[in-house]
């Protein structure tokens, strides 16, 4: 019997993040890679004060809104099937967050699904798996967000432990960097809160120490496009790129002794990441030093993709 031919079925996700949002459009084939038709993403710093303020403020949730407006015009353009928003750190925290999700619904027609740090981490994980080198298969994986991190162990045969914690870019700047470039004595003390939790993230995460530790999200594919020095970023050299502690400790030296100003314009650099990126540095080198790790995985895969492949198995692709 001919087994029957499988269609690509086209499904757009968006990730409304604390720093950034991002697009995916793609069509998805049973048993094949996502095949992108349009993505896009904007630092937007949605969390700006929220670490201090509880409260999303109404210029960030203009410029989201005002994105969204536009993406939903793209997503109309490409004839999706269905498609699927979510939520992370920035919205779960504010008080005001209902207000921003009518507005959302309202101006741009889309419903909002935000999520837990777990339920984030387990859909970044579908991301991360979709892209693998051959022969990877037990992993530890680094979600570093504007607002949250999340640590996810995936080891074959057992349950997925995750463990978020709430140190993101956004607000590390916003609760310890005050000074531009940062002060030693606030780089200290950044180090001091970051390895307080990370000990506590893996403390009950297992042994976490035969998997591949596998890095996501754009401090990660930042650092890794800063290490090649690309003049423009290349998703086929990042993704699955190694990204060594030494290269992690030269760069954060880098980052730390520039103000915002004189990071523009480094090679590999996101515009707009100047502000973020030194934070960024200081969070992946701690993480490395506290967890004994010499080199990360990159991928640049995570929660949009996973967004994506949880979208297709609700809509019966397998």
């Amino acid at each position: 019997m001919t087994e029957p031919r499988r269609h690509a079925r086209r499904f757009a996700g968006i990730d409304i993040g604390t720093l950034t949002c991002r697009l995916l459009i793609a069509d998805l084939t049973p048993g094949q890679p996502l095949q992108e038709v349009r993505s896009d993403r904007r630092i937007l710093r949605l969390g700006e004060g929220v670490d201090r303020t509880r409260r999303l403020s109404p210029v960030a949730m203009n410029r989201v809104i005002h994105c969204l407006q536009e993406w939903r015009n793209v997503i109309t353009a490409c004839h999706v099937e269905a498609f699927s928003v979510v939520a992370t750190s920035a919205v779960r925290d504010a008080e005001n967050r209902d207000s921003f999700l009518k507005r959302v619904k309202r101006e741009a027609g889309f419903d909002v699904d935000v999520i837990s740090g777990e339920e984030e981490a387990r859909r970044t994980l579908l991301g991360i798996r979709s892209g693998l080198p051959a022969g990877v298969t037990d992993i530890l994986a680094l979600d570093i967000g504007g607002g949250s991190t999340e640590f996810i162990l995936d080891l074959q045969g057992q349950k997925s432990m995750i463990h978020s914690i709430d140190i993101g870019v956004v607000r590390l700047c916003e609760r310890l960097l005050h000074h531009d470039p940062p002060t030693d004595e606030e780089v200290s003390l950044a180090r001091e809160w970051i390895t307080r939790e990370t000990k506590s993230a893996v403390a009950g995460l297992g042994d976490y120490r035969r998997a591949t530790f596998v890095g996501t999200a754009g401090t990660i594919t930042s650092l890794a496009a800063m290490a090649q020095k690309l003049l423009t970023y290349e998703p086929a050299r990042i993704h699955n790129y190694i990204l060594k502690l030494d290269t992690v400790r030269e760069l954060e030296y880098q980052l730390i002794r520039r103000t915002k100003a004189e990071r523009i314009g480094l090679p590999g650099l996101e515009k707009n990441r100047e502000e973020v990126i030194a934070a960024g540095a200081i969070i992946i080198r701690t993480i490395m030093e506290t967890l004994s790790q010499e080199e990360c995985l990159v991928s640049d895969l995570g929660l949009r993709e996973g967004v994506l492949i949880e979208l297709g198995m609700r809509e019966s692709i397998s």
